[in-house]
């Protein structure tokens, strides 16, 4: 190809039908990437999908812009390539949540860096009148991208430090956080608002201050099981920003990927608040464990348990006819989904059904628990989701717990001024007999709270690391 055959923006020719055509196939691929991405039967569709349609995009844009030679466009592609590719080729399976938050503050970066080029050289970018002025509508959409690009940037960094262990889970809490919150935001509005009568560098710096200001303390105080939440939102703060900056520059790949991203997220969020019986307000304003007496860390009092052995889950889930398996956080940590898999394959050699349940918010992202299984090759049929399952605990057998917690704590039905109440939760109590694997009975769930099930008469502890406890337990299955 030519890159400079093609119309640019920046050249004020009209824009060739080629390129307009171009665009649109890659946003139908990107709709059809998400239709896939929406199943595990159908992700690895999806995800060629999204490749497909990006590499069109980006082709597209770098022969439409006359943004760079095609040697340090080659360059660029080629050390953003070979960073991927090794990030990919290293990051373990539980380390994805915190890369997920990672990429989220690099396209929020880029969206504060392209809305600062526009700002500083409006000529390039084609959004300068005629009183030789950046146009209003052009500094409306240029303020709103440059705000919502660093609050994700600044609140995708704390998130990373949360969920990578390098900052504390726990909610900080800030004296005043809703009044300073809401008048940083009153502010950030206001002088975006003001941007369009006035374009002084000060307006658009303060902005650009105050909305990394506001990322960072919009999620300090957010913890425990919100997490999951906090990723899904700062995916769709990212989709809105690339789609502000999309407006900016012209670019109706970036507008249609950033809205389809923007509102995927949005819609996500909303989906993961309902999961959790929670108001998406509610979230950004505490989360769970944001009351200090809500956990500490270590159980709330000392009640008697029973401790279990492989030797004894083994026997009794080889007597059982169903045996429902819930996977948590604990398996990602101990990386036990291949040998969970092997369990279910002696399981159902024996006869014995087997099904896996999953919470929408297990583990530290959406469809965390999902990627896990399906690495592990389980079999898409044999997971649901918890309104697809719950009914089936009081028939089952054996309820299998494996690094879950706050998803099966009983807390939630029953202790009001628990700060999980009202999430929907398994039934697991409901099932004659259950294991939980944890590491020790020290610890409490993410959200901070002691779990009944512990204590349950039908309960057995397997306290171990997940994986050393699942192999142990083939082992007796296997004889």
């Amino acid at each position: 190809m030519d890159f400079t055959l093609l119309s640019a923006a920046t050249s004020g020719l009209a824009a060739s039908p080629w390129v307009a055509l171009a665009y649109l196939a890659s946003g139908v691929l990107f709709i059809l990437a998400l239709r896939g991405l929406s199943s595990p039967a159908t992700s690895r569709a999806g995800n060629r999908y999204g490749m497909i349609g990006m590499l069109i995009a980006v082709v597209t844009t770098l022969g439409t812009h006359e943004i760079a030679s095609l040697p340090e466009i080659l360059a660029a592609l080629a050390l953003g390539g070979a960073i991927g590719w090794i990030i990919a080729r290293r990051i373990a399976m539980t380390d994805m949540p915190q890369l997920v938050a990672a990429f989220h503050s690099l396209v929020g970066l880029a969206a504060v860096l392209v809305g600062w080029a526009a700002y500083l050289n409006p000529e390039a970018f084609g959004i300068v009148g005629a009183d030789g002025q950046i146009n209003p509508v052009s500094r409306l959409e240029m303020g709103l991208g440059i705000a919502i690009g660093a609050i994700t940037f600044s609140g995708s960094v704390i998130a990373f430090l949360k969920l990578a262990g390098k900052m504390s889970g726990a909610p900080i809490l800030l004296p005043a956080r809703h009044v300073i919150n809401l008048g940083t935001l009153i502010a950030i509005i206001g002088l975006t608002g003001y941007f369009m009568t006035d374009q002084s560098l000060w307006v658009i710096a303060t902005v650009t201050a105050l909305a990394f200001i506001i990322g960072f303390l919009l999620i300090i105080p957010i913890g425990g099981a919100d997490m999951p939440v906090v990723v899904s939102m700062l995916n769709s703060y990212s989709g809105w920003a690339a789609a502000a900056m999309g407006f900016t520059l012209s670019n109706t790949a970036m507008i249609i990927t950033g809205a389809l991203v923007g509102s995927s997220g949005a819609i996500l969020s909303y989906i993961m608040c309902k999961a959790m019986n929670r108001g998406f307000l509610s979230v950004i304003a505490g989360g769970f464990g944001a009351d200090a007496s809500a956990g500490g860390g270590e159980a709330r009092e000392q009640r008697p348990w029973k401790r279990g052995s492989a030797e004894d889950a083994a026997y009794m889930l080889g007597e059982a006819e169903k045996v429902i398996i819930i996977p948590g956080y604990g398996m990602a940590v101990s990386q036990a989904q291949h040998a969970l898999r092997e369990m279910g394959d002696l399981l159902k050699a024996k006869g014995v059904e087997v099904k896996y349940a999953i919470h929408p918010v297990a583990g530290r992202m959406p469809g965390h628990m999902n990627v896990l299984l399906a690495e592990a090759n389980v079999p898409y049929d044999e997971v649901f989701e918890l309104e697809d399952i719950n009914s089936e605990f009081a028939t089952a057998d054996v309820a299998f717990i494996i690094g879950a917690n706050d998803v099966v704590n009983p807390a939630a039905k029953t202790d009001k001024s628990s700060p999980i109440y009202g999430m929907p939760v398994f039934d697991v109590d409901k099932a004659k007999q259950v294991f939980f694997i944890k590491r020790s009975m020290g610890g409490v769930g993410y959200a901070g709270v002691d779990n009944d099930v512990f204590y349950m008469d039908q309960t057995l502890m397997l306290l171990a690391d997940a994986k050393k406890m699942v192999e142990d337990i083939n082992k007796g299955l296997a004889h």
